[in-house]
């Protein structure tokens, strides 16, 4: 643990648009942020921006050998210790941009559940919009996409900004409880029925956000 946090830190002060973050989430918030991942059947489960790998072991967990499970991050230094840590895992290394082109070369059409762990307030507003996009695109139709954000932070522009572009792409968005064991203390959003790139059009709303008790 002390090393993978080492390697946190080392990276960020290296790479701090692209990392995000000064310490790897923990295990409170990997539970969460993975609870969409089924127990049953064959699922393709992405993760995104993996880092040193805090939600993939709980996502390997939850699979128990089952599936296809993709790590999908940018940062060679990071994959390639996160491929000698999880040899079960493909681990990518490449654009998340490029989501549905990374699942279509391994003959997936869709994933069935999307795990984001990357830094959304380090981004550009353009950038954000096209990883959305390629995360809605990616997603089947009755998948689950769940990604964080800092408590601290909930109210800034770029948090406010990550939301409505969320609304825009799902029709369903929900924010689960505070998770007060992780540092800094942070919250879910988990989003379901994505509304495709063709479907955008002047005046698209969601259809519900809120807040649900029963996703803790």
């Amino acid at each position: 643990m002390a090393n993978e946090k080492l390697t946190f830190l080392t990276q960020f002060v290296r790479q701090p648009m692209s990392v995000g973050a000064v310490a790897p989430s923990s295990a409170a918030l990997a539970d969460k942020i993975t609870a969409p991942v089924p127990r049953t059947g064959d699922p393709v489960v992405v993760e995104l921006g993996p880092g040193t790998g805090a939600f993939t072991g709980e996502i390997q967990r939850r699979l128990g050998g089952r599936g296809h499970q993709l790590a999908i991050e940018i940062n060679t230094d990071f994959a390639g210790a996160l491929s000698r840590r999880y040899p079960a895992v493909e681990v990518i290394s490449d654009d998340a941009r490029k989501l549905r082109e990374l699942l279509a070369a391994r003959g997936h059409s869709q994933a069935d559940v999307i795990v984001s762990g990357l830094p959304w307030a380090a981004f550009s507003s353009d950038l954000q919009h096209n990883l959305l996009d390629a995360v809605a695109d990616g997603l089947a139709d009755d998948g689950a996409f769940t990604t964080f954000a800092y408590l601290f932070a909930i109210w800034t522009p770029p948090a406010q900004r990550l939301r409505t572009a969320l609304r825009a792409r799902f029709e369903e968005v929900t924010m689960g409880r505070t998770v007060w064991a992780n540092l800094p203390p942070a919250l879910v959003y988990h989003c379901r029925r994505p509304i495709r790139t063709d479907a955008y059009g002047p005046g698209r709303s969601p259809l519900r956000v809120g807040t649900a008790d029963t996703l803790d």
